[in-house]
C-alpha cells in the first residue's frame, strides 16, 4: 500500500480537518502499518487491529495534550502510537533503542504511564482526575479504555466503587472484543455475553434525550428503546445493569468500527457530568481476515508472508523448544500420573502452553481470568483440601498476588507450586513485562522453597521434587529456547547444589538458565591458562551454603550469575548465608541485572548489555584472575 495520510500525521491535531473518506482511508493504512510489522518479527497484532476506529475517534473528540487517556494493559496502543505522530519511527517498535510496545512517556506526552498490566487503568484515570480538580484543572476530561478480559480484574471493582462515591466526571470506555489473549471466562464474562445482545440503553436519556436518536446503535432502533418503558426495562436488566447499580451512567452497546456512531456517542458523553461507562463492541483481529478466524492465534503471531492479494502464503515458525513448553510437558505427565494435581492460570492459557492440558484434563485445569490475587488464594484452598495445585503464570504477574502468597500459602505452609514463566529479562515486550524481582520476593517468605532450572534437564526432575515436597515452592524459568549441557543426572535434593567442574582459580556459581553460558565461559577461560569450575546452584532458598562455602574458602574467586535484579536476589543470599557462616567474602562478585529498569530489546543484546553473556561473564573472570595474580606476585 502506497500511504496517503498516515506520513502526514504528526499529531492528533492534524486529524481535525480529514474528511469521513479520509478517516477511513486513514484506518485502512493504520491497519496496512500494523500489518507491515508483524510480518518482520512478533508484535501485538489482533488487539491492535481491533481498536483502529475507536482510537481515531478519541482522538478527534477529545484533546488528550490536556485531557487524559488511559490504554488498559497497553498492548493495544499501536494506533495510538500512530496517530500521535510516530509513524515514521514504527518501524523500530519493540526493538533495541526503537518504540516500546506500550505507552511510554519518555516517547510522547499522550502517553501518561508505562503500563503492561492489566486492570489498573480505571484507578489511574480516577486519581488523575481527582489530582486536577484539586489543583484546579476541573476542566479536564480523565478516559479509561479497559478491556473485557481486565474487567474482571479485582482492581476495576474497586476503582469503580470509589468512583460512584466520589462522583468525579469519569469516563470508562469498555473495549469489548469477547476475548483477553484467550476467549474470556467467569460469570462476568457470560454477563457481557448478555449484554452484547442486548438493545441499545442509554442511562443518560432523561439529560440529553434530545441526542439519542443521532446514534447508530447495536440491536434494536432508539425510538423503540424510548418508546416501550417495557423493553427500556428489559434492556436495562439485561444490559447495563450491573454498572448502573455501582453508580456508573451506562451506555450502550454501541459499534466500536463504525467510525461516524463512535464520533457521536464520544461527543455526547464528553459533556455529562458523573462517571459513565460507554460499552464499544469489536472484533478482534478487525480487518484481516486471518486475524479474525484465529484472534488467539494472531494475538502476537509469528512473522508471515503475503502474496500480492494480501494472503499469507507462509509464517516463520521457529524450530526450537522453548522452557515453556518443556514445563508445560511436565505438568501434564504429572497430571497424566496423579489425579491430585491440578494446574491454575490466570488468563494465560495460551502464552503458558496449556492447551493440551486444558483439552484433555478440564477437570482439573482453571482459568481464574486476569486475577492473580485470586488464582493464588484459590489454589491455598485446593492445597487445603488435599489436592496438589499448580499456579502457572508470569513471573511478573505473580506480583500482584504479594498478600496472598504471604497469607494464603507460605503462612500455612501450604503445598502449592508456583511455575513462574518469562522469568528474567523478557525481550521485546520491556520492562513492564521482565520478571527479574522473583527470586527477592519469593525468597523473602518463611516456609518457601525457590528454585530455577540450569538447563533443560532439571525442569521436570524439580517439578517431580515439588510435588512431592510438604510446603510451598517456586520453580522459575525463562521466555527463551532451551538449552542443555552434558552431563551425568544428578537428581534434585532439597536446598543441594550441583558441581558441574572445578577449578583452582575461581568458581562461578550459576543460578537459573546462567548455567549452560557459565560452563561455556568457563571452558573459554581454560583454554586461555585460567582454571574456573562451575556450580549449578539449583536453589535459590535455602542456599547451599556448604557447597558454595567451600568453593569461598578454596578458590581465588567466586561469581555468582543471575538474571534477576542485584537487590535481594541470589547474589545477596550468598552473601547473607556465608556471612552467616564466617566464610569470607571479599573476592565474591555478584553479576546479576542492574538495580534499574531495563528497556525493551532482544533478550540476547540485553544479557549481553548487563555483562551477563558468555564474554561478560568471562570478562569478569579474567579481571579477578588477573587481580588475584598481582595481589600474589
Amino acid at each position: 500500500m502506497e500511504y496517503q495520510i498516515l506520513p502526514n500525521i504528526t499529531s492528533p491535531h492534524d486529524l481535525d480537518g480529514l474528511s469521513r473518506e479520509q478517516l477511513l482511508t486513514l484506518a485502512a493504512e493504520i491497519r496496512e502499518a500494523l500489518t507491515g510489522i508483524v510480518e518482520e518479527r512478533p508484535a501485538h497484532f489482533a488487539s491492535n487491529l481491533g481498536v483502529v476506529e475507536l482510537c481515531i475517534a478519541l482522538h478527534l473528540v477529545f484533546n488528550f495534550e490536556e485531557d487524559r487517556l488511559i490504554w488498559d494493559t497497553g498492548h493495544q496502543i499501536y494506533p495510538h502510537k500512530l496517530v500521535t505522530g510516530r509513524f515514521h519511527e514504527f518501524q523500530t517498535i519493540r526493538q533495541r533503542g526503537g518504540l516500546m510496545g506500550y505507552p511510554n512517556p519518555a516517547e510522547s506526552p499522550y502517553d501518561l504511564f508505562v503500563t503492561g498490566h492489566a486492570g489498573s487503568s480505571v484507578s489511574t484515570v480516577l486519581g488523575l482526575k481527582a489530582g486536577d480538580d484539586l489543583l484546579g484543572e476541573t476542566g479536564r476530561k480523565s478516559v479509561a479504555v479497559i478491556g473485557d478480559g481486565a474487567l474482571p480484574s479485582g482492581i476495576v471493582f474497586e476503582a469503580m466503587n470509589n468512583a460512584a462515591e466520589l462522583k468525579k466526571d469519569l469516563l470508562v470506555i469498555l473495549n469489548d472484543n469477547k476475548m483477553g489473549i484467550c476467549p474470556r471466562v467467569g460469570g462476568l464474562a457470560q454477563y457481557l455475553d448478555r449484554a452484547r445482545t442486548a438493545p441499545f440503553y442509554n442511562g443518560l436519556k432523561k439529560d440529553i434525550s434530545w441526542l439519542l436518536n443521532q446514534i447508530p446503535v447495536v440491536g434494536e432502533s432508539v425510538e423503540s428503546v424510548l418508546g416501550h418503558a417495557k423493553e427500556a426495562a428489559k434492556t436495562f436488566l439485561h444490559g447495563g445493569m450491573l454498572f448502573e447499580e455501582m453508580g456508573f451512567r451506562y451506555i450502550g452497546p454501541v459499534d466500536g468500527h463504525d467510525l461516524t456512531g463512535l464520533i457521536d456517542s464520544l461527543k455526547m458523553v464528553k459533556e455529562v457530568k458523573g462517571p459513565v461507562l460507554l460499552h464499544v463492541l469489536t472484533e478482534k483481529g478487525h480487518g484481516f481476515e486471518p486475524a479474525c478466524a484465529d484472534p488467539v492465534g494472531f494475538h502476537t503471531p509469528s512473522p508471515f508472508e503475503r502474496n500480492a492479494e494480501g494472503e499469507i502464503v507462509s509464517m516463520k515458525k521457529g524450530s526450537s523448544k522453548a522452557y515453556t513448553e518443556v514445563m508445560s510437558d511436565a505438568i501434564h505427565r504429572s497430571m497424566s500420573e496423579d489425579p491430585k494435581v491440578a494446574v491454575l492460570t490466570a488468563a494465560m492459557c495460551a502464552g503458558n502452553k496449556l492447551e493440551k492440558v486444558r483439552a484433555e484434563f478440564p477437570e482439573r485445569f482453571f482459568d481464574t481470568g486476569i486475577c492473580e490475587g485470586h488464582a493464588v488464594a484459590f489454589a491455598g484452598g485446593m492445597a487445603k483440601a488435599g489436592m496438589k495445585p499448580i499456579v502457572d503464570i508470569y513471573s511478573t504477574f505473580l506480583q500482584r498476588s504479594f498478600d496472598q502468597i504471604f497469607q494464603e500459602v507460605a503462612l500455612q505452609n501450604l503445598p502449592v507450586i508456583f511455575t513462574l514463566d518469562r522469568a528474567g529479562l523478557c525481550g521485546p515486550d520491556g520492562p513492564t513485562h521482565h520478571g527479574i524481582f522473583d527470586h527477592a520476593y519469593m525468597r523473602v517468605f518463611p516456609n518457601m522453597t525457590v528454585m530455577a532450572p540450569g538447563d533443560e534437564n532439571d525442569v521436570a526432575p524439580m517439578l517431580d521434587f515439588a510435588l512431592l515436597h510438604d510446603g510451598p515452592t517456586s520453580i522459575r524459568y525463562p521466555k527463551a529456547n532451551v538449552e542443555s549441557v552434558e552431563r551425568d543426572s544428578v537428581p534434585i535434593e532439597h536446598g543441594k547444589a550441583e558441581v558441574y567442574s572445578e577449578g583452582t582459580d575461581g568458581t562461578f556459581v550459576a543460578c537459573g538458565v546462567m548455567f549452560p553460558r557459565c560452563v561455556a565461559a568457563a571452558e573459554r577461560l581454560r583454554e586461555e591458562g585460567v582454571q574456573v569450575g562451575v556450580i549449578n546452584a539449583r536453589f535459590i532458598k535455602p542456599i547451599d551454603i556448604e557447597t558454595i562455602g567451600r568453593a569461598l574458602d578454596e578458590t581465588g574467586f567466586v561469581i555468582t550469575a543471575e538474571e534477576n535484579t542485584s537487590s535481594g536476589g541470589f547474589g545477596s543470599a550468598v552473601l547473607e548465608a556465608a556471612n552467616a557462616r564466617g566464610h569470607r567474602t571479599d573476592h565474591l562478585r555478584i553479576l546479576s541485572l542492574p538495580d534499574e529498569f531495563v528497556e525493551h530489546g532482544d533478550r540476547d543484546e540485553l544479557l549481553a548489555s548487563c555483562g551477563l553473556d558468555v564474554d561478560g561473564l568471562a570478562a569478569t573472570a579474567h579481571s579477578l584472575a588477573d587481580r588475584g595474580t598481582l595481589q600474589t606476585s
